[in-house]
């Protein structure tokens, strides 16, 4: 069966050293030589992450798969691949359901061509799947003690940062800040004036204003300001 190799590194000091690319080719060759595969290519993204499945190189290797140029896609390790569930489901919704293409992974003990190979590669998916759901869980747990507790979260508001000191309760300290409050203090003015919030806009703009990021103005932060102050 022909097979193209596919390696990644995530950091350009990977890349740049070049041991682990190596290291996994040697794995590769080595992979193709005990079970007698034939490595047609090894396609290599140096210094990309996986966060995304648009790379050049997994491009492609998917590609030699479509044009028959190789049968299967071969990687030392399943996070080489993708650390995504959901970019995981559609490579192999699109190339390996069904024996349209085999993939397979060294350290994982994945072989799609048998039906052993298709289970564990379904229990890795599930399990990290469950794992990413679990912990979406916990972190929304937490976030809701902390609510719950008086803890603000998020950045502070405009006309406020948070100081390096903490109170009794161990909570980040806040104080104002001088040129954000003068811009807080005009959208209130104008408000109260009658304008809306597209002409509080342009006037915070046009006097020369800055937002706590230096960006341009929103309605939304306008609006924020007004409904806090509403509150």
């Amino acid at each position: 069966m022909k097979v193209v190799g596919y390696v990644r590194v995530s950091t350009e000091g990977q890349a740049d050293g070049g041991v682990s690319l190596d290291a996994q080719r040697a794995k590769l060759a080595a992979y193709c030589i005990a079970l007698d595969l034939d490595l047609v290519a090894v396609e290599a993204d140096a210094g990309v992450s996986a966060k995304t499945l648009d790379r050049p190189a997994l491009d492609r290797a998917l590609a030699m798969l479509r044009s028959g140029d190789a049968a299967a896609l071969l990687v030392c390790k399943l996070d080489r691949l993708t650390r995504s569930v959901r970019d995981l489901g559609a490579l192999v919704d699109t190339y390996f359901a069904g024996g349209k293409f085999a993939l397979l992974s060294v350290a994982d003990a994945i072989d799609t061509r048998s039906a052993a190979g298709r289970l564990v590669l379904n229990v890795l998916t599930s399990v990290a799947q469950w794992e990413r759901e679990a912990t979406a869980e916990r972190t929304r747990d937490a976030l809701a003690h902390l609510r719950a507790s008086g803890v603000q979260l998020g950045g502070a508001a405009l006309g406020w940062r948070h100081t390096e000191a903490v109170d009794d309760n161990g909570r980040r300290i806040i104080e104002a800040v001088e040129v954000e409050a003068r811009a807080v203090a005009r959208i209130i003015e104008l408000r109260a004036a009658g304008h809306s919030l597209r002409a509080i806009v342009s006037s915070l703009t046009v006097e020369g204003h800055t937002t706590k990021t230096g960006a341009r103005w929103h309605l939304t932060t306008v609006k924020r300001v007004v409904d806090r102050e509403a509150a």
